[in-house]
C-alpha cells in the first residue's frame, strides 16, 4: 500500500548562496546573491535568506535587486563547485539506500522504506541526513517526510530554512485543507486565478470539487488536482528515470518588448543555466526550444533540430538566437522566457562515436 511507503524529500537551503557564505566567511549572515552584474541586465540565480528578506527572489532582474539591497554582495555562479558539492550530498544519501532520485544540485527524493542501515523510522532517517550535511559538507538543508513525493516534497517546504516537517496519514488531510491553493504542484498564476474566481482559495476548496468539474476545466490536470487534494501520488522513486529534456525559465521581475536588449542578456544567462544542468546530467541535446509567454498569458515556442548535439553554452545561446531573431515583433509585452534542450543522448556515448571514427581516420592515413 501506498502509505506504507516511507519517502524523504530533501532541499538544500539557498544553496548556491550557501555554498558561497561557506566558502567565503566575509559573507556569513550577508546578504548575497548569485547571479549576474547589476551594473549589467544578468538575473539572479539564487540569494541568501539575509537577500530574501529585502524581497528579493530568483530570477530578479540583478538591478532591480541591487535598488532593494543596494549593499548586498553579488557573486558569479560557480557551477563545477557546486556539482562537487552536489556530489559529496549525494554520496550521504546512498548510505541509507539506492533509492534516490534526484531532481537538481540540491534537491532529491529518496525510498528508505527499506533502507541499508534497518532504521525503523524515516523522520530518524532524516534528521540523520541533515546532521551528516551539515557536519561534513557545512550546509543546513530542509527535510519533508511523508508516505508519497507529493507530500514529501510540501513538507521539505514547509519549515525552510533548516527544517523537518514530516506528514502523516493520520494529518495529511488537515495539511492539506489549510494549504493555499497556489502551493498545489501544478497551480501557476493563471490555474490559481481560474480556481479563486471558482471560490477556491485552500485544499479544502478543492477537495470540495468533483472529479467531472476539475476534468471539465482543467482536462488531464483535474485529475491530477482532484488526488493530490486528498494526498493520493502513486509516483515512485525512480533512480534511474530517463531524462527527456533540460530546460530553464525566468519570469521576469518586469515585462519587456521583445526589441529590448535585456531580453537578450536574459537568454543567454538562461542559456548557461541549462548548459550547467546539461553538464550535470552528462547529457547532449540536438534540439532546442525557445518558450516566450507574454503579459496575456499567450505563449509560442519556436524549436530546431542539429545535425550534431550540444551542450555548451556558446552554441546553446547561437542557436537560441537564431531562433529568436526569427520570431515575428509583437507589441506584447514578453513575462517569461525559456529555453529548452532535448532529444538527448550521453556524452559518454557521443565520445565513444568520436573515438571510432578517429580511429577509422586514422586507418584510412
Amino acid at each position: 500500500m501506498e502509505e506504507n511507503r516511507k519517502i524523504i524529500h530533501i532541499d538544500m537551503d539557498a544553496f548556491y548562496a550557501s555554498v558561497e557564505q561557506r566558502d567565503n566567511k566575509e559573507l556569513k549572515g550577508k546578504p548575497v546573491i548569485v547571479g549576474g552584474n547589476p551594473q549589467s541586465r544578468g538575473v539572479v540565480a539564487t540569494c541568501s535568506y539575509e537577500a530574501r528578506s529585502y524581497g528579493i527572489h530568483s530570477a530578479m532582474p540583478a538591478k532591480i535587486a541591487y535598488k532593494r539591497c543596494p549593499y548586498a554582495y553579488f557573486v558569479r555562479p560557480r557551477f563545477h563547485v557546486y556539482k562537487q558539492v552536489s556530489a559529496q550530498i549525494r554520496e550521504i544519501f546512498y548510505r541509507y539506500t539506492d533509492l534516490v532520485e534526484p531532481l537538481s544540485l540540491d534537491e532529491a527524493y529518496l525510498d528508505v522504506t527499506n533502507n541499508k542501515l534497518d532504521i525503523k523510522y524515516a523522520t530518524e532517517i532524516a534528521k540523520r541526513i541533515k546532521e551528516d550535511i551539515l557536519k561534513e559538507v557545512g550546509l543546513t538543508s530542509s527535510a519533508g517526510v511523508s508516505y508519497n513525493k507529493f507530500l514529501a516534497k510540501l513538507a521539505s517546504d514547509y519549515k525552510k530554512p533548516n527544517g523537518l516537517t514530516v506528514i502523516t496519514p493520520e494529518n495529511k488531510q488537515d495539511f492539506l485543507d489549510n494549504l493555499p491553493v497556489n502551493k498545489f504542484f501544478g497551480v501557476g498564476k493563471v490555474t490559481e486565478k481560474t480556481l479563486r474566481n471558482l471560490g477556491v482559495n485552500n485544499g479544502y476548496d478543492l477537495r470540495k470539487l468533483d472529479l467531472n468539474q476539475l476534468e471539465n476545466i482543467f482536462k488531464n490536470r483535474g485529475y491530477i488536482f482532484y488526488q493530490f487534494a486528498r494526498g493520493i501520488d502513486h509516483r515512485p522513486v525512480e533512480p534511474h528515470r530517463e531524462r527527456k529534456s533540460v530546460g530553464a525559465e525566468t519570469t521576469l521581475g518586469s515585462n519587456l518588448s521583445i526589441d529590448e536588449e535585456e531580453v537578450v542578456d536574459i537568454l543567454s544567462e538562461i542559456c548557461e543555466e541549462v548548459s550547467h544542468r546539461l553538464d550535470y546530467c552528462d547529457k547532449l541535446g540536438k534540439t532546442i526550444t525557445i518558450k516566450i509567454k507574454y503579459s496575456d498569458f499567450t505563449q509560442i515556442t519556436r524549436s530546431l533540430s542539429l545535425e550534431h548535439p550540444v551542450s555548451n553554452h556558446e552554441d546553446i545561446r547561437t542557436n537560441v538566437y537564431n531562433l529568436f531573431n526569427n520570431i515575428e515583433v509583437s507589441d506584447k509585452q514578453i513575462r517569461l522566457l525559456g529555453v529548452t534542450v532535448s532529444n538527448l543522448i550521453d556524452k559518454k556515448d557521443e565520445c565513444t562515436n568520436i573515438t571510432i571514427f578517429e580511429y577509422i581516420d586514422s586507418i584510412k592515413n
